[in-house]
Order: structure tokens, then C-alpha cells, then sequence
């Protein structure tokens, strides 16, 4: 089941106007996350939004919004005046421009968004736009608010439906100068270029996402396994960084261990071997937890990375 949308509208392009959905297309919550404690009581700690100097508990219903002026001088915004200037973005992304994907700068982009038609009505006026999108192999340009605030979005089409990017405002990217302007010109010799374009040659590959690791989150699991099953635990000893002396001397065995590398990776792989009970899995389910599906339910569990309770 698709999780809740985030917002739901309308899409336009010039006269034409559709029904859609914009769900989230990234998730964390797979990953571990840990709840505070009070150590000396094992109960978990509580967040109170309390009076600053007061220090009472202050209700939901008596909490506005302010603006600092000076310090302790605020302006009052009241929600509806907030309501008031609103923005046709709130209930429509009105697709201003299509633009080039090469154009957008990295630096800009924020999260992605699935965009689909919302309900059974307006998938023709849909099918328009994406399939406009598609064949002028362009990235179309709107405004979406999400939060109370208004958001550049760029839609590109992906399979049956659309992938709209959050793109930043100019002036919440910093400039590179801030960080650049002190490194050294360098001169790099055509040797040491040749040597470092040979160690990328050897390292070519296809992007695949599914050959990545998340190797903390491997960690993690194995700390808990270990805690549970009652093991001490010891710090391992952590890898010395080492000084580079001779740049050459180091593209050099680069070289060679890249090759050996890559000659590994093109031997046939093996049958994998079964994993051990509690190696980079866990030893039990974790409370909180969504149940495996029945289908894998009489399986012993594998490779499911579980969240702390």
C-alpha cells in the first residue's frame, strides 16, 4: 500500500488540468534509530514545551507563531493570517517553464516526489503532460507549497507517472569561493594523469544501487546482536591513516591493486552460504516492528534489519 500523500492538487500546464498526488519517494524508516533514556531509571525521556521563562508546560492551543525583531521583542502571526497569503501554489504546481536536466545544478536539488493522478479522474490530461515531458526529453518547472512554504519542483517522467524534485532558492546555496579560494594550484603532471586515468579505467563500472552496503547500519546490528546475547564488548582496533611520501609511488600501486581488484570481481561468484543466526541480522524481532509477511513467516529470519524499541 503507497504510504499518505503529502499534498494533493492540481497539475497544470497552460489549459490543461489534472487531479495528482505527490507521495514521498525516499524513506528512513528502515534504518535503526535509538529512543533516549534516563540511565538511571531505564524510562524514556520525555520533550515538554515549556515556558522560556516560566518553565511551565505550555498548551498547544496558546502556542503562536513570532517573529524576533530584538532580542525578547516578537511579532505575533496568527494562523489565519498565515492563511491569508496563501498562494495559488498551495492548491495547484502551475508548470512555468521546461528547462534542460544538464541546466539544473546539483546543489539545488533537495528530495524526490512520485506524482501520480489523484482518483480515477484527469489520467488523460496526465498522460499529456508526462508524455509531453518524455518526448521533449525536458524537465518542466513549477511551484508546489508543502509546509506553509512554496517550493521550486521539477517534474520528470518515469515510467506511468512523474518524479518531481524540491529545488532550493539561490540564496540557501552558498557560494564555492568560501571553501576554494585557499586551495593550492597544483600542477599535475601528464604521468601522474595517465597513471590516475589507468586506475579509473580498471575501476569502471555501471551504477548500481543494489551492490552498496550501508556498513553502519550493518555495525549497529551487530552491536545489538552482541548486547543481547550478552557479549562483552571490546573496541576494535581502528586503521592508521598513512602519509603520502611519493604520489608517484602511490598511482603506481594503485594501478596494481586495482587490477587485482577488478580480477576479482570477474571471477564466477560462488553460491553464497547461508548466513549464521545473528550475522548482520538479528537475533529476534524487535518490538515495534511490523510482522515479516506470511509468506516468508516460517523462514528463519534473515537479512531484515530491524528498529530498536
Amino acid at each position: 500500500m503507497a504510504p499518505r500523500a503529502n499534498w494533493k492538487g492540481f497539475l497544470r500546464l497552460s489549459l490543461v488540468t489534472c487531479p495528482v498526488a505527490l507521495y514521498p519517494a525516499t524513506s528512513e524508516s528502515e534504518k535503526i534509530s535509538f529512543n533516549q533514556l534516563n540511565r538511571q531509571t531505564g524510562h524514556r525521556i520525555k520533550y515538554l514545551k515549556v515556558d522560556a521563562d516560566t518553565g511551565d508546560e505550555v498548551p498547544n492551543e496558546d502556542i503562536v507563531k513570532g517573529y524576533e525583531l530584538d532580542k525578547g521583542q516578537y511579532i505575533e502571526v496568527s494562523k489565519e493570517e498565515l492563511d491569508e497569503i496563501a498562494l495559488e501554489s498551495t492548491r495547484t504546481i502551475e508548470i512555468d517553464e521546461f528547462v534542460d536536466r544538464a541546466d539544473i545544478d546539483p546543489r539545488y536539488l533537495i528530495r524526490p516526489y512520485y506524482l501520480r493522478p489523484d482518483g480515477k479522474v484527469g489520467h488523460d490530461a496526465f498522460a499529456v503532460i508526462r508524455e509531453t515531458i518524455r518526448e521533449m526529453d525536458k524537465v518542466a518547472i513549477g511551484r508546489v507549497v508543502l509546509t506553509n512554504r512554496e517550493h521550486i519542483i521539477a517534474l520528470e517522467a518515469r515510467d506511468k507517472g512523474l518524479i518531481g524534485t524540491l529545488l532550493r532558492y539561490p540564496y540557501e546555496v552558498r557560494s564555492e569561493q568560501e571553501y576554494f579560494d585557499e586551495i593550492q594550484d597544483v600542477k599535475v603532471t601528464k604521468d601522474m594523469l595517465d597513471l590516475a586515468k589507468h586506475i579509473v579505467n580498471q575501476k569502471a563500472g555501471r551504477f548500481d544501487p543494489e551492490k552498496f552496503e550501508d556498513h553502519y547500519e550493518s555495525a549497529l546490528v551487530e552491536l545489538i546482536n552482541q548486547k543481547r546475547a550478552g557479549k562483552v564488548i571490546r573496541p576494535k582496533e581502528r586503521p592508521k591513516g598513512e602519509n603520502v611520501v611519493d604520489l608517484m609511488d602511490a598511482l603506481r600501486k594503485s594501478v596494481g591493486g586495482a587490477a587485482t581488484e577488478a580480477a576479482a570481481q570477474n571471477k564466477p561468484a560462488k553460491k553464497p552460504k547461508k548466513a549464521a543466526v545473528g550475522q548482520k541480522e538479528m537475533l529476534m524481532p524487535i518490538a515495534g516492528k511490523k510482522p515479516a509477511k506470511e509468506a516468508t513467516a516460517k523462514k528463519p529470519a534473515a537479512g531484515a534489519r530491524r528498529k530498536s524499541a
